[in-house]
């Protein structure tokens, strides 16, 4: 079992496990951000081998996409020998649903400088498991085990992983791994109830300071609604040795 299964050079079935929490008859867009991430990681890895490190992945959504074959491709913007800037897309029927532009970096000895003031949250194993079945439906979420500290809607810590690859049969690095959970920040505590009111995101940008390790990853998370229809999700990253970067998920609030 997996999210998704390889049938060509550049695509990709989605699995059942792929199914969306907003409609299960389309994808949970989670796990299609990681495969972006997988594909542009494979494509400098076939191009280069000195290491370049993905340091921001920058998503934009562009569509709803149905649990089916889906298309992928890569292409360098910025070529460069220490900095790169590359795009890849996932498409469907011949239309993007997803763009993902990644600034890739060359790594460096920085551990005698190694700090953050970010704040750390509990570990996993001292929140209590949550099942975030009881909000949300779909393949995806029926997939990921969460332990949460609620302290109001809108605002949680939590830590997410789970049991199935993102490609069947294929190496995948942590990165990728983890950029296939990010998106579930959205929905793991929830400002208001998503049967009155729907508020997906159309974006999701991550800043990372240290690659993840480890299958836990966690979130420090604020979800914020404005007046005029828009919202915005803000998380911290975490993996277990503390936090790694941040994120950002720009909502369109829709009362139902």
């Amino acid at each position: 079992m997996a999210y998704f299964e390889r049938v060509g050079e550049s695509a990709f079935r989605a699995t059942e496990h792929v199914g969306g929490a907003w409609d299960t008859e389309e994808q949970h867009i989670a796990p299609a951000l990681g495969l972006l991430a997988h594909v542009v990681e494979l494509d400098r890895d076939a191009r280069r081998d000195d290491g370049l490190v993905v340091c921001r992945l920058s998503w934009d959504i562009l569509g709803t996409v149905p649990v089916d074959v889906v298309s992928t491709s890569v292409r360098v913007l910025r070529p460069g020998r220490t900095i790169e800037l590359v795009e890849a897309r996932m498409g469907h029927g011949g239309r993007d649903a997803v763009c993902l532009r990644a600034w890739l970096m060359k790594p460096g000895e920085t551990g005698h400088l190694r700090a953050t003031s970010l704040p750390r949250i509990a570990p996993p194993e001292d929140m209590p498991s949550w099942d975030p079945s009881t909000v949300w439906p779909g393949g995806f979420i029926e997939t990921a085990e969460v332990r949460r500290a609620e302290v109001e809607p809108g605002r949680a810590s939590f830590w997410v992983r789970t049991p199935l690859p993102l490609v069947e049969g294929e190496p995948v690095s942590a990165l990728a791994g983890a950029a296939g959970l990010f998106d579930i920040a959205n929905g793991m505590t929830v400002r208001a109830d998503p049967r009155h009111v729907a508020f997906p995101n159309v974006d999701l940008t991550a800043h990372l300071f240290s690659p993840p390790e480890g299958e836990w990853i966690g979130f420090d998370t604020t979800v914020s609604f404005g007046a005029a229809g828009l919202g915005l999700t803000s998380s911290v990253i975490h993996d277990v040795g503390g936090p790694i970067g941040t994120m950002a998920q720009m909502l369109t609030v829709r009362p139902r």
